[in-house]
């Protein structure tokens, strides 16, 4: 059987936790930030954990990660 090929998009956007939760980072934060309410920017700030029905979607595109 052949070797699957991670997506290249999920590799740059998701990490795998040391428990294997998928860790993400916040949308919204590149550019146009003058737009944006300080309390958004405040809360898309760091990392926060991918959503159970999200991860069953992304773990797909990352078979040899976990």
């Amino acid at each position: 059987m052949p070797k699957l090929k991670t997506r290249s998009a999920a590799k740059k956007r998701f990490k795998f936790t040391a428990t294997g939760k998928l860790k993400r980072s916040f949308a919204f934060k590149r550019h146009n930030l003058r737009k944006r309410s300080q309390s958004m920017k405040r809360k898309a700030r760091g990392t926060t954990i991918l959503k159970k029905s999200d991860f069953q979607i992304i773990r797909d595109y990352l078979p040899y990660s976990s």
